[in-house]
């Protein structure tokens, strides 16, 4: 799974925000408060993240409509998984050490 670039996380954090499935419409008018993009832009970052498989998408009448098919921390942990593949036991280990004193540190306000 490739990383996912800025407006792909923008959809995904308004995707992630909702409990039900949302329509291309509904994310289009939610980035819309945020930036000023062409609906067809809205519907094509929806498909290929359902390509790459990180949202999951049902047809409803002759709308899509899109939901999370992994969470936050799913897809953190996947790309966690895939960087670490290619790395020394040695490299895995420093990482990990990275990781839990990052976790151990205050939050940033």
């Amino acid at each position: 799974m490739a990383v996912l670039g800025e407006l792909e996380n923008a959809v995904m954090e308004i995707l992630w925000s909702q409990d039900s499935a949302l329509s291309v419409r509904d994310v289009h008018e939610k980035l819309w408060e945020q930036r000023d993009l062409a609906y067809t832009t809205v519907m094509t970052v929806l498909d290929r993240l359902s390509k790459k498989g990180v949202v999951h998408r049902e047809l409803d009448g002759r709308a899509w409509r899109y939901r999370p098919a992994l969470t936050r921390v799913d897809l953190v942990r996947t790309r966690i998984a895939e960087l670490l593949d290619d790395l020394t036991p040695a490299e895995r280990a420093e990482v990990a050490r990275w990781v839990a004193a990052a976790a151990d540190a205050p939050a940033e306000a």
